[in-house]
């Protein structure tokens, strides 16, 4: 792992949370986007090499929208960089770690992404992330 990529954090209404967040920081959010494949709107905002994303679910069901609805706004996940996400997927399972997803998909601000489950991380979300200009599938197109 290179680095934390960035945390994340669910809130009710992504158009508050960026006032509120741009008064706290100091700074404007650099992007937003809607990730249709997760159901969620993001915010990014970035203070030296540190970032913070802000999600607002598009919809009850979705995997932000549930976490709101259980737990209240707040912390949902935190994100780490990768050189190689397979490499990273490979040894993390070999490590005992459950592999939410079967493959990196695209995610928000230009990433390839895979979750790490809770229960294997002392109740915590991971997210490792891969900058999509790098290929993830490249000698490995069948998984791993």
């Amino acid at each position: 792992m290179e680095k934390i990529e960035h945390i994340g954090i669910a809130v009710k209404n992504l158009k508050t949370s960026n006032a509120l967040f741009e008064k706290l920081l100091g700074t404007p959010s650099y992007k937003t986007e809607a990730v249709e494949s997760e159901g969620v709107r993001t915010s990014f905002f970035k203070i030296g090499s540190n970032k913070i994303e802000l999600l607002e679910a598009m919809g009850k069901e979705s995997a932000i929208g549930k976490f709101v609805e259980k737990r209240g706004e707040g912390i949902h996940h935190i994100a780490f960089e990768v050189r190689d996400i397979w490499a990273e997927i490979k040894r993390l399972k070999k490590e005992g770690f459950t592999v939410l997803n079967d493959a990196p998909k695209k995610g928000a601000d230009n990433k390839w992404v895979v979750f790490l489950h809770p229960k294997t991380v002392n109740g915590v979300l991971v997210e490792l992330c891969q900058d999509v200009a790098v290929n993830p599938y490249k000698g490995d197109e069948n998984g791993i």
